[in-house]
Order: C-alpha cells, then structure tokens, then sequence
C-alpha cells in the first residue's frame, strides 16, 4: 500500500510540475521568431462536406497533418462571434461579441454587420494579432472579423479591411507577402496571420446545404483555393516552414417555407423590440415582462423562448449585458421572423450541439503529427494551440490543450487535469477503504487472565535494554 501511494504521488507530482512548466512559459522577444501560424477560415464549412463531396487539395493536405472531423463552435452559430472565439478562445458571453445585431442598453448603441467598427464592441477580449505584438511578433490579418479596427487601441502589423469584391488570390498575395516580410522591403515576417473567404457560406445561404449542384461549385472553388494556397506557400519557400490551420466558424441547415415561426401571430408588435432575428432571436419586452414572455413560451413547439437568467449553462451565453432579456432558439431547420416569408434557403445560429452546425479542422506543419485523426475538439481549444505554436502566453481563456497535445509535435499526450484528478480519486478510494476496513475488522475478545507481574530471570544478560 505504502508503495502505491508513494507512486501515485510522485506521478502526480510530476505531472503537476510539467503543467507549471508549460503554463509558465514567457516569450522573450530577444530570441529567434518561432515558426509562423497561419489560420484560414472559410466560411460556412459545414464538418460533413468532407464526407459528401470531392475535396482532393483538402484530402492531400489533410493526409500530411491533422484532420478534427468536428469541431464543437460556440453558442450563438453565427459568423462573428465564433471567428472572435477562434482568435481569443473565449465564449461568446466573455468576449462580448454575442451575435451578428447587437444593443447596448447603456449607451443605446447598435451593432450589425454593416456597422461594426466601433472598438467598443470588441475591446472586451484581445485577439491573438494584438497578444503576439508583445512578445515584438508582427502580425498581419485579411479580412477577419475586427482586424481592422484598433482593439484595445491596438491592430495588427498589416490588415485588410473587408471588402468581398477582393478575390481570394488577392488576398493570399497579401498574406504571402506579409509572412516572406516583404519581399526585401525590409517590412520582416509576420508570425501570426489570419485569412478570410465568405464561401461556402454565401452559397449556403442562398441554396441550402441539401442542394448538392449549388454546394458543389462552391465547395470545388474553396478546394481550388486550398490548391493555390499550397502552391502559393511552396513558390515563396514557405512550404514546410509555417504551421497552417485551416477551419470554419459554423456549418449550415436546410431550411424550408413550411417551417416559419412569425411572432405576430403570437403578440401585437407593440409588446416587444426586436434586437436580433432567427435562428435566435434577441427580444426587449416593451410592455409586460412577464406577459410577453408568457406569450412567447407558448407561441410555437419548435421554438423555446428563455429569460436570461433561465439560458442554460452549457450554452455559455447569459453572462454579459449585451444578451436582451428573452431569448428564442428555434429548433433545427426553423427560421423565426415578425412576419412574412423565409429570407433564405440556408441558415445557421441554432444550438451548437447540433452537428450540422459544426465545421471541421484542418492542420499541416512542422508542429503538427502527420496522419492524425480526432473526432471531436472544442473551437475555443483552437487558441491555445495557437498560442503554444507561438511561444506567446496566452490570455485568460475558455480553452484546453488536454486534447490538442496528442496531435502537437514534441508534446506529451498527457491530460494533466485528468490524471491529477486520478490520482486524487484514487487515493480518497484507497483511504476510504482503509477506513472502512478497521470499522469492519472483528475485535479481539479481551483476555479475562487476572493480571500477573512478567517474571525476569536474573541471569537473562541477552537483553541491551537491561543493560
């Protein structure tokens, strides 16, 4: 027993001291820049295109690496608050950004995708373009959600401002550029970049993810373009010396005119606000609180309405102020409006345990384990791993490296957490045991021998302790 306990803590111990070795790490500006990160999104990305359609660049490029056949985004499913988690691994409730149409109640400000350069909706997170600029990294970022505007009164080294009529080729030329350093200007190499493309989910939106000749042509361009960023990255020698992560922020679901939840039918539209609209919908009551909750729990059985307060916890979406009073998640395939028709064939915000709103991921280089394969990783994980490629402490986030250390060169496939709590469990059952042991042991029956005196011969000089 004593033997197995001793293991078991020195196990612990150790392990214990390899997560506060790693946990500790600082970046020191003085030493040689590590090997670039280069994170691409496309949008829209739903995980099982992989499975549905001929994608022969991702197929090669995820041979070489990493394949995460799904990855677990965040609660709401829309563009922009899951590429802000990607790049701060944050839930949304925590980095604030909570949905593509926003209200702050305090200042009365109001935030959409075509108005959404106001830092004061993004600086309640920092972004890994704005962290690597402290340990002296440059970083560049095209297009991505918020990288055009001063957070936390800093952007990245180079930026793109989002402009859909630029094609991905332009784009790419950028990225290349900024992580060659220029080509010579004497700019020097980025070690972070990021890269954005609106497709699949333009398409998506359009035509729905069931429509096979529509999805196709979109998919077929987003692998060509995977093509041409291989081919890009081998004409620069960039090939082999750049950690790329390729990745999507949601999936998409079929929606369809015979699944339409209008809230006129269900409340006069003076009762209520609408801040955001389907698949979740943000509402303020203007009247009547709890009347108009009331009215909407029972306004459609695809359609659950929750008070704040009442969102539940796996959701991780109650905590900030931006998040309205009552909240409606549709079910899957359902599109909520105040009244009229369907708006578009395909849609995605619904709840992220579902797997057609899960994207996938997508990861080559020398940091990375060919031939890998993970079912299942949590979008906020994708952080962290970025952040341990790069050597930069990473800010207070939601995510993990338990699972990603598998697929992480040079990394012990250990969850730290995990085996401490073992250990710990194992222990408290062992003492437990041991307790209940004795409680259980019979006792002796007391001797009934009346006392006697121990006789000591004189001549027993065998004893020291008589000496």
């Amino acid at each position: 027993m004593l033997v197995l306990l001793y293991f078991l803590f020195t196990f612990a111990s150790l392990a214990a001291s390899v997560g506060q070795t790693r946990s500790g790490k600082r970046c020191d500006a003085g030493v040689a820049a590590p090997i670039p990160v280069l994170l691409v999104s496309f949008d829209g990305f739903r995980a099982d295109y992989l499975q549905r359609f001929t994608l022969p660049n991702l197929k090669l490029l995820y041979s070489q690496g990493v394949l995460v056949e799904q990855l677990t985004n965040v609660f709401i499913t829309k563009t922009f608050p899951n590429h802000y988690s990607l790049v701060t691994g944050l839930y949304a409730e925590s980095h604030g950004v909570i949905a593509s149409n926003m209200y702050d109640h305090v200042t009365h400000k109001h935030f959409t995708i075509f108005n959404d350069t106001d830092p004061f909706w993004w600086n309640e997170a920092e972004p890994l373009w704005v962290t690597a600029l402290d340990c002296g990294y440059k970083t560049g970022v095209a297009m991505w959600p918020g990288s055009d505007l001063p957070i936390r009164n800093r952007t990245a080294t180079h930026f793109m401002p989002y402009n859909p009529s630029v094609t991905f080729s332009q784009r790419l030329a950028n990225v290349t550029d900024w992580l060659t350093g220029g080509q010579g200007k004497g700019e020097g190499p980025v070690s972070f970049a990021a890269l954005y493309w609106e497709e699949p989910d333009r398409t998506g939106h359009m035509y729905g993810p069931d429509n096979t000749t529509h999805i196709g042509q979109a998919l077929k361009e987003v692998d060509d373009n995977v093509g041409l960023l291989m081919s890009e990255l081998m004409r620069a020698g960039l090939w082999g010396h750049v950690n790329v992560i390729i990745t999507s922020d949601h999936g998409m679901a079929q929606c369809s005119t015979d699944r339409i939840i209008r809230l006129d039918d269900c409340l006069h539209p003076d009762n209520y606000s609408v801040v955001d609209l389907t698949p979740i919908a943000a509402i303020i009551p203007n009247k009547d609180p709890k009347a108009v909750f009331s009215l909407l729990s029972g306004c459609h059985t695809h359609m659950t309405a929750y008070l704040k307060k009442d969102i539940p916890d796996r959701l991780h979406y109650r905590n900030n102020d931006r998040i309205q009073p009552i909240i409606l998640v549709a079910d899957e395939g359902w599109t909520i409006v105040q009244r009229g028709g369907l708006p578009r064939l395909g849609d995605h915000g619904y709840d992220n345990t579902l797997p057609s709103m899960h994207p996938f991921l997508v990861a080559v280089g020398p940091g990375f384990l060919p031939g890998y394969r993970l079912p299942l990783l949590q979008s906020v994980d994708v952080y962290p791993i970025m952040c341990q490629l790069l050597g930069v402490p990473p800010a207070p986030n939601n995510g993990s490296l338990s699972q990603a250390r598998c697929f992480l060169a040079g990394e012990d496939c250990v969850d730290i957490p995990l085996v401490v709590g073992l250990v710990v469990g194992v222990l408290l059952v062992l003492t437990t045991l041991t307790g209940l042991f004795k409680l259980w042991r019979p006792r002796r029956q007391s001797s009934s021998r009346p006392f006697q005196r121990l006789s000591i011969q004189d001549d027993d000089d065998d004893d020291p302790l008589l000496d």
